[in-house]
């Protein structure tokens, strides 16, 4: 018999959190959720969306008993797996991370480049909290991390603390789908060969039972872009890679195009993200409502639950599935630290994730995955220590920034637009840098 598990959600407020419900509905004959306990900061919040995910476990005849709270301790304890899904700072502070950095020829972005950066600074010093109740209330636990930047916040995590952790993103399993669509075959039958970073990451093989079909699948997505009217890749592009990359790679490949774009826009992507979870929060406001609504989908999450489920099943039953995760490097990735996190697929069973042997990657993508991730870790190393200094060497080391002066212009601001957010920084703020 399965064991019945206590699932915790760290930020069990979000309007992601019905796609979450979701899945948990969908292999209840997989895994058997006995508590799912949500927890967030924010009563109102909480109270909207566990209404509705109340309704949703009720309606499938799920069993598992729903706990809101917002005690962290209360949630945890005695939890089998924590989920973490919270946004330090909210879509105000998403705002700024996406408008400061085009005034100085950067791309905005909430992950990528100087927002991840921003957004990594606000986040860690509260992520390794939480890890540090985790070691309290739930040793026996796996996190699954799905706070953005995921990969920088699992190193910091695997780096800091004892938590068994798993950095989890929804893009790959996404690319797997979108190209079994392209090979016409089911998403079960297809395997990817993926390297790289969180939101960093690329395709360099495919296979469909056992099959190589890594060529008809790079010539089937360079048909593709090559009849839209303004693909995210270039096919060019995609012909001079040999691979396949993830979508955020457009805002390093395509970085005027998309800087361009983004200057353009009536909105930023927070404010209309902001405006579909106001939408969101009303739709789960109605009594009636059992079932995740289509407009979620419009949010970023979709096939989130899928990732998420997949995952803990695999775990919980001891499977040894292949799944792509972000997890320390160990000697996987010959050119990274040990200590380092990578994007990779991993095999997966009741001791965690174990990267799989990899090839070596293509010099012509070596040096922005090592640049990158030099950025990352000095992140973290400025995010714990408030070293002013160490965030400049961050920003200065990101491939994106084209100039000391911008990285320090960039850092100045940050600082004093996230002062509230930012103590281990107080004592810098204001002082030349």
């Amino acid at each position: 018999m399965a064991k019945k598990l206590k699932i915790a959600v760290i930020g069990g407020g979000s309007t992601y959190t019905p796609e979450l419900v979701d899945g948990f509905i969908g292999w209840q004959n997989g895994i058997q959720v006995d508590t799912l306990a949500l927890m967030d900061l924010y009563t109102w919040r909480l109270d909207t969306v566990g209404g509705l995910a109340r309704r949703m476990l009720e309606r499938a005849g799920h069993p598992a008993r729903l706990v809101l709270t917002t005690d962290r301790a209360e949630a945890l304890e005695g939890a089998d797996f924590v989920i973490t899904q919270i946004r330090v700072g909210g879509m105000a502070a998403r705002h700024v991370d996406e408008t400061i950095p085009p005034r100085y020829g950067v791309i905005g972005q909430e992950t990528v480049g100087p927002g991840g950066f921003a957004k990594a600074l606000r986040t860690v010093p509260v992520m390794l909290d939480i890890a540090h109740d985790i070691e309290r209330f739930a040793p026996q636990a796996t996190l699954i991390n799905f706070t953005n930047p995921s990969g920088l916040i699992t190193e910091a995590i695997t780096r800091y603390t004892g938590v068994r952790t798993i950095g989890l993103c929804n893009l790959p399993t996404n690319m797997r789908i979108e190209i079994a669509t392209l090979l016409g075959a089911s998403p079960e039958s297809v395997s990817l060969d993926y390297v790289g970073l969180n939101h960093l990451g690329w395709v360099r093989g495919v296979w469909v039972n056992g099959e190589n079909r890594m060529e008809q699948a790079l010539a089937a997505t360079i048909r593709m872009f090559s009849q839209e009217r303004d693909p995210v890749f270039s096919p060019e592009l995609l012909e001079t890679l040999g691979l396949i990359p993830g979508f955020y790679l457009a805002f390093y490949y395509h970085h005027d195009r998309m800087l361009a774009s983004q200057r353009q826009a009536t909105q930023t992507r927070a404010e209309r993200a902001r405006e579909i979870e106001e939408k969101l929060l009303q739709l789960y406001a109605d009594p009636d409502l059992a079932t995740k609504p289509a407009l979620l989908a419009e949010r970023g999450g979709e096939r989130y639950s899928t990732a998420a489920v997949s995952l803990i099943a695999a775990i919980a039953q001891d499977t040894g599935g292949t799944h792509i995760v972000n997890i320390p490097n160990g000697g996987t990735l010959n050119y990274l630290p040990p200590e380092a996190v990578v994007e990779v697929p991993c095999r997966v069973d009741a001791e965690g994730a174990h990267p799989l042997p990899a090839e070596p990657v293509p010099f012509h993508i070596l040096g922005l995955i090592q640049a990158v991730k030099a950025s990352e870790m000095l992140t973290i190393e400025a995010a714990i220590s408030g070293d002013s200094r160490i965030a400049l060497q961050a920003l200065l080391a990101h491939p994106l920034i084209p100039s000391f002066a911008t990285a320090r212009s960039l850092l100045a601001e940050f600082l004093a637009e996230h002062r509230d957010y930012l103590p281990q920084f107080t004592s810098s703020i204001g002082e030349p840098l």
